[in-house]
Formats: C-alpha cells, sequence, structure tokens
C-alpha cells in the first residue's frame, strides 16, 4: 500500500527544484544577414525567380544553418578588400577569410568557454591574421588602413623587445664574445686558403 505524500512534501519538493541558468543571448556577426536572401549556391541560379514562395523561403537563409551564413558573411567581408573580381588570394582576402573565422570562434567561445579545442585554433588564426596585417602595414600602409577599415580591425602593434639587463646576462654576453672570436681565429687559416682556392678557379676559368 503506497500512501500520497502530504501537500507539505510536494510544496517543499517544486520549492527544491534546481535552478535552470538562463543562457544569454550574445550578439552575432551574421545578425546584420537578412533572412530572405538566399544561400550562397541557389543565388545565381536562373530559375530561382520563377520558384514558389514556400521553396524560396527553403533555399533562404532562414532556413539556413550556421555554417551556410557563415559562407555568406565570409563572402561580403572578401568583396569589401578584394582587389579584383578574380582576386582569391591577396593579403587582403586572407586576412577577410580569416577575420569572419576568429569571430565564429569568438561567438562559439562565449558559449562554450571550456572548448580548447576551438579556443586553440582561434588563438593560431589571431597570429596568422596578425603577421599577415604586420606585414601589410610594412609594405602597403595605404592597403592595411583600408583594410582595417572596411573590416572594423583595431591592429595594435606589437611592443618593443626590452631585455632586463643583469650582471649574469652581461657576463654570459662577455664569454659568448670571446667564445665567437676564438672561433674565428680558429678557422681564419681554413677560411684564407678557400679564398685562394676560389680566387685560383676563377683565374683559370678567366684564361
Amino acid at each position: 500500500f503506497h500512501q500520497a505524500p502530504s501537500p507539505f512534501i510536494q510544496r517543499a519538493r517544486c520549492y527544491a527544484r534546481p535552478v535552470r541558468k538562463r543562457k544569454k543571448d550574445f550578439p552575432s556577426h551574421l545578425d546584420d544577414l537578412p533572412p530572405t536572401m538566399l544561400k550562397k549556391d541557389y543565388a545565381n541560379v536562373p530559375i530561382i525567380n520563377s520558384v514558389d514562395d514556400v521553396v524560396k523561403r527553403l533555399l533562404s537563409l532562414e532556413m539556413a544553418s550556421q555554417k551556410e551564413k557563415v559562407k555568406i558573411k565570409t563572402q561580403q567581408l572578401v568583396e569589401k578588400v578584394r582587389r579584383s573580381p578574380n582576386d582569391n588570394g591577396s593579403f587582403e582576402v586572407q586576412i577577410a577569410i580569416l577575420t569572419a573565422k576568429i569571430r565564429t570562434y569568438e561567438e562559439h567561445l562565449q558559449k562554450h568557454p571550456k572548448d580548447k579545442n576551438n579556443r586553440r585554433r582561434m588563438l593560431m588564426d589571431v597570429d596568422r591574421r596578425r603577421k599577415l596585417l604586420a606585414y601589410l602595414r610594412r609594405v602597403r600602409y595605404d592597403i592595411f588602413e583600408n583594410t582595417c577599415k572596411q573590416l572594423n580591425i583595431q591592429y595594435t602593434p606589437p611592443p618593443d623587445y626590452c631585455r632586463r639587463i643583469t650582471k649574469r646576462w652581461l657576463v654570459k654576453k662577455a664569454l659568448c664574445l670571446k667564445v665567437f672570436q676564438e672561433v674565428r681565429k680558429l678557422k681564419a687559416p681554413e677560411r684564407l686558403k678557400q679564398r685562394q682556392e676560389w680566387r685560383a678557379r676563377a683565374r683559370a676559368r678567366a684564361e
């Protein structure tokens, strides 16, 4: 015979339920994509204008996955900085592709902060993008400035390398210089002999 629990115990059980935390809605870099936009593979199909509205909705971004939306966003970023319609491998295009991947990783890590594998991939992409930006800044500053402006990137140059000079470091440096000079003295006769052989070969070729 099973006795029904009292109303007090029922109220206590309802009170002691685990509280479920509501997930925060983080802003996404895909929010500006209109849901009526077609997917990347169906945007340039000529028959798309004559299909039914239900089919258009199924082929639009409203029913698309996160991966397909990221493809559209990457294409938009690439179109902002590419030099020509056939440009697919310049530094600006590579930076745009890396920027889309980094922002996708950032959103994923906000929801899943313990995902170390994706954090490592994001840091690798950040390092690659920093190197490309540094090269572009050194070689073509106008393109670098336009790329940062179009992609909304805040570039911070790396700090100058500085090392604290200690007595131990000075002694070690002096010892290394002394060893280097002694090795050069020991190898001087061998280098002189090689130079003489090279000169003799050059004279023989000239004759």
